[in-house]
């Protein structure tokens, strides 16, 4: 008996090709934006009250996606605390480099401060600098080392304006480019404390006005 010969089967229908699945992380993630709000827990928290869980729900990324991006919690703070340097320098670069009368240019530096430091959604933050980076520099040189590279940058900017002052004449020539900027400097710095501490804004303006009146000489009424 013949087997009838079975019909050839008809080619089977490949589906279309799958994309392989991308792995880390999506598209989506953008590094500046997660800096950011790890700038802001860091700010608001300081470093040793701010875990890696909060750090996970701030910027919405896993522990290891953060390991990746940024390196562990210290390599975070450290790029936070230079986003934080690198943000403040560029919001009054342009007041230290405009030639304005000295109390005019005192008044605009010390205003965008107290912007950057009464700036924050649950209350002021203050200064990163004074704040929480002074207080890592005691225990981590490199912190420290980034501290007082800032105090040495904002005295510099401080002392360049008190010295061009002082050859227009706005300033007496017994006057000490140094010391002003020194005093300018410190002024900052404590506004800085009492703005974290919720002291209003009209009571610090006022502090402000009396540091400039000492620096420039009070206005002569006539």
């Amino acid at each position: 008996m013949v087997q009838k010969s079975k019909k050839p089967l008809p080619p089977s229908k490949t589906s279309a090709p799958v994309a392989p699945k991308r792995r880390g992380r999506p598209r989506a993630y953008q590094p500046e934006i997660a800096l950011g709000k790890a700038l802001d827990l860091f700010r608001k928290d300081g470093f040793a009250a701010t875990s890696l869980d909060d750090l996970s729900a701030a910027t919405g990324m896993n522990r290891p996606s953060l390991y990746g991006a940024f390196g562990d919690k210290r390599e975070l703070y450290i790029k936070s605390y230079a986003r934080y340097r690198a943000d403040a320098r560029a919001a009054m670069i342009d007041i230290f480099r405009d030639e304005l009368p000295i109390r005019r240019r005192l008044e605009r530096i010390f205003a965008v401060a107290l912007d950057i430091y009464l700036s924050g959604d649950s209350g002021p933050r203050g200064c990163f600098t004074v704040m929480t980076a002074a207080s890592e520099a005691v225990s981590d040189p490199e912190i420290r080392t980034l501290v007082l590279e800032g105090f040495s940058e904002l005295d510099k900017s401080f002392t360049a304006c008190f010295r061009l002052a002082k050859q227009n004449g706005e300033l007496p020539q017994t006057a000490d480019p140094v010391v002003l900027a020194q005093v300018a400097s410190a002024t900052i710095h404590s506004i800085a404390v009492r703005a974290r501490a919720r002291v209003p804004r009209k009571d610090l303006e006022a502090i402000v006005k009396g540091a400039i009146d000492v620096m420039c000489g009070p206005v002569s009424k006539t």
